[in-house]
This record gives structure tokens, sequence and C-alpha cells, in this order.
């Protein structure tokens, strides 16, 4: 049995530094995952101490993109990974910005599942404080990467 802290995150992800905005997985399964990211000076989306909205909006995809990443290595099997894109972000609220040396938790949940096409609820929380929320339609593409 895998310690799924451990899984190294590049392993689940096509994302490569400095666009990489999730640290490590939580928690995952075949429909929902956690992780989180600790808001450093040097990520590429920080601005005046904090991260942008666009940031928040990629690490809910990453989210995506690593539960995705888990269930396609870790419950089916398979030795590579899918790759998804954002196809729509809808009903996105933000409360705030989280600032560099706080630690960014996303939880994800797939919603409705059409194959190729997921609707995920996306949450973002700093110190258990909810920051924001958004809904993704999340698009896979025929492309692979190996795991």
């Amino acid at each position: 049995m895998v310690n799924i802290q451990q899984i190294d995150i590049q392993e689940l992800l096509p994302q490569r530094p400095p666009i990489l905005m999730v640290d490590r997985l939580l928690s995952a399964d075949d429909k929902r995952a956690e992780t989180e990211l600790l808001v450093r000076t040097d990520n590429i989306f920080v601005e005046n101490g904090g991260l942008k909205a666009y940031a928040i909006i990629e690490n809910m995809a990453q989210t995506c993109a690593a539960q995705l990443g888990y269930a396609d290595i870790y419950i089916k099997g398979h030795d590579e990974v899918r790759i998804g894109y954002i196809g729509s972000v809808k009903r996105m609220q933000i409360e705030s910005f989280p600032r560099v040396g706080e630690t960014l938790r996303t939880l994800m949940q797939v919603t409705e599942d059409f194959g190729d096409m997921k609707l995920v609820t996306a949450e973002s929380f700093v110190n258990d404080h909810r920051i924001a929320v958004a809904e993704l339609t999340i698009a896979l593409s025929e492309e692979k990467k190996k795991a």
C-alpha cells in the first residue's frame, strides 16, 4: 500500500517548475483529492506578496490533475497519466488571496463524469478558512504523460 503523502507530485502532473502549483497530495480517491501549496516568494504567480486569481485557478486545475493522475496510476494501474485542460471556470468566488508564507489547501470533487469531460467543484483554504470556490470543467485529451 502506497503512502499517498510520499508520492512525488511530479509523477502525477504534467506541469514542471516554475508552473508547478501543488507541493503535495494529501489525499485522493477515484472522485476527490486534497493538495497543498506553500506560497513562496519565488512563485512566479506572486505579486505584491500574494497569489493572484489566475494562480488560484491554476492550483485548482492542478489539484484536479493530481486526482486524475492518482486514479490512473494507483487505482487503474496505468503507467501513463491523461492530460487535461481547463474547459471552463464558473461561479468563481474569491474572498481573499494567499500571502507568502501561507499554505493553500485545495479540495476538489468530481460532481459529474462524462468520460473525457469532468465537472468539478474546487475549494481552497488558508488556515481552515475558505478563501475561494469554483466549478471547473476539465477536458481530457488523448495525450498522455509517462508516470
